[in-house]
């Protein structure tokens, strides 16, 4: 978000009675501290809402606010600026003024030099709007239709060129041939821009299948003849610091690469397989900043439960899901708020997702001794507040972890469970006495991530009626009293365009479940009759929201479908 001088913010949010001298000073001392925007600060922090916050900043600048999302964006001149372009300036042009002005969305309208290269490149004044990050995301994906047909023709000329060079025989050289590189760093700026999280490069009996996940799902991108594989692999490994001549082991790697002047860390994965080595490489954007509770889609109710149990000086609080939940990004958007300057917070990770200032981070390192044990045993020497532990995943973190918060330190983590009653059992599993887990866990916060209906193209419909029935039904497999739970009369999906790719999504967000281990929880997790079901009862009865009822409540706001919901929570 646009970063106006402190001094004009603070009067903006004082004349509108939004917050005082003292409550505006911690604010921006914490902001200079942690280097954060402190627009982001006081929104991520629930002093003001993001949309007034916005409005107030596009009066004081003099301009109007456009929201991508329902303005209709005009393709012939958005392409009047390359993609590269745009998203260098963060703008997007999406239409002109009835003087023949464009109009141009920015996330500073502030920027004359940014307006003045626009005037001269387009030939023609502009007219600045101002726009959020979400709504520039919106406008860069409009230029998917183009680069798809530009991608495909790319990667076709460069693998014919591929085919034809001189250099095989000779892998590694040929891996750093212009064909090779081509074909690679298009795939990679392909999946950048198509918002992939991870690339998947697969060898087949006759073929290379490329698929990316988009929004938690795998598609298809490109297929690719087999005779380029070795030197496609070897490029990624190359790029990857790897074995060039290794071919029968797993290996792990990483690399920085830079598209569009964003930077992203790839974290790489090879393995053989039968038809030859399959890569699948992670993207993690380095710019990208932790989200707030808000942000992640955590309810006001469950926040403050968060709020309240990040605030003890010792025990646990565990987030909880299968991989690719988005455990991590909660447990760093929790960090965030326990970052103060009174605090020392250590942490051991595998991988460092995000760097984040005055947090100390620790990557595991196999090789060189550090595991998620052995880097917990030297955080405890290093006199912290805070602990984050990656993922708890064998008996002896688990141990080390509990000690750790009976003895004065507050350890978060994440733990693979299908959700929050179960946490209690995987730890039983792992050997830890239940009087133990009773005693240091505060809370278990469980979460799955539903794609998000893309508000460009949605729509409303009323159900079928055996619809309705299937959702009572997997309300009763939930141990919910369908009686107790109120469906939608109304839901909504996405017709599918160009800039959601036909799919109706775009974006996730969480749906979560919070269970706060009161007293009668922990007499419970010691009591000779504890079972899940039991557990899963008096949980509900003490206040915690399943995730299937927090997904409904999306649902009926328009943020996702039922089908979404139901799909995610099945799996």
């Amino acid at each position: 978000m646009i970063n106006l001088p402190q001094e004009r913010l603070k009067e903006l949010l004082f004349k509108a009675g939004i917050i005082n001298q003292q409550a505006f000073d911690i604010v921006a001392e914490e902001s200079i501290r942690k280097q954060q925007n402190i627009s982001d600060m006081l929104i991520s922090q629930g002093i003001v809402n993001k949309e007034y916050l916005l409005l107030l900043i596009a009066q004081n600048l003099g301009v109007d606010r456009v929201n991508l999302g329902v303005v209709k964006v005009d393709p012939a001149v958005l392409n009047l600026v390359p993609e590269d372009v745009a998203r260098r300036k963060k703008v997007i042009v999406f239409g002109r003024e009835v003087d023949g002005r464009y109009k141009v969305a920015m996330d500073d309208p502030s920027d004359l030099e940014t307006i003045d290269y626009l005037a001269l490149k387009l030939g023609q004044q502009v007219r600045p709007y101002l726009a959020t990050e979400e709504d520039l995301n919106r406008g860069f994906v409009l230029y998917g239709e183009k680069l798809t047909q530009d991608f495909q023709q790319v990667i076709e000329t460069s693998v014919r060129e591929s085919l034809r060079s001189k250099a095989r025989g000779d892998v590694q050289k040929e891996a750093q041939d212009l064909p090779i590189v081509a074909i690679v760093d298009n795939l990679l700026s392909y999946a950048i821009s198509s918002r992939a999280s991870d690339a998947h490069f697969e060898a087949l009996d006759d073929s290379i299948l490329v698929r990316f996940r988009v929004d938690g799902v795998l598609h298809e991108i490109i297929r690719m003849p087999k005779e380029i594989h070795p030197a496609v692999i070897a490029r990624v490994k190359i790029l990857s610091n790897l074995r060039v001549d290794e071919h029968t082991h797993p290996q792990d790697g990483r690399f920085r690469y830079r598209v569009s002047g964003m930077a992203v860390d790839i974290r790489v994965s090879i393995i053989p397989t039968y038809y030859g080595e399959k890569i699948v490489m992670r993207l993690l954007s380095s710019s990208q900043k932790p989200l707030s509770l808000n942000e992640l889609g955590v309810s006001d109710a469950d926040i403050k439960m968060l709020n309240d149990s990040i605030k003890k000086t010792y025990g646990m609080v565990i987030s909880a899901g299968p991989t690719g939940a988005g455990k991590t990004t909660t447990l760093y958007s929790l960090m965030n708020i326990m970052n103060k300057p009174d605090v020392n917070i250590v942490t051991i990770e595998d991988p460092i997702e995000y760097d984040m200032r005055y947090i100390n981070q620790m990557q595991v390192n196999v090789a060189a001794g550090i595991t998620f044990a052995a880097g917990l045993r030297s955080i405890l020497r290093q006199d912290p507040n805070i602990i984050m532990v990656g993922e708890i995943r064998d008996a002896e973190t688990a141990n080390i972890a509990v000690q750790s918060a009976l003895t004065g330190h507050v350890v978060i983590s994440s733990l693979h469970t299908n959700d929050a009653p179960t946490a209690i059992p995987r730890f039983i599993d792992m050997g830890i006495p239940p009087f133990l887990i009773s005693a240091v866990l505060n809370t278990i916060v469980s979460q799955r991530l539903v794609r998000k209906i893309h508000v460009d193209c949605i729509e409303s419909y009323v159900p079928e009626p055996a619809f309705l029935e299937e959702i009572k039904r997997e309300l009763g497999l939930s141990g919910i009293d369908k009686n107790s739970v109120k469906i939608p009369k109304t839901f909504y999906r996405g017709k599918g365009c160009i800039a959601c790719g036909h799919t109706g999504y775009l974006g996730r967000l969480g749906i979560f479940e919070v269970m706060n281990i009161t007293e009668e929880v922990r007499k419970l997790i010691i009591s000779p009759q504890f079972n899940l079901d039991l557990l899963r009862l008096l949980a509900r009865r003490e206040g915690m929201t399943t995730m299937f009822e927090d997904g409904l409540r999306k649902v009926e706001l328009g943020s996702t479908t039922i089908e979404e919901l139901l799909r995610v929570i099945r799996e």
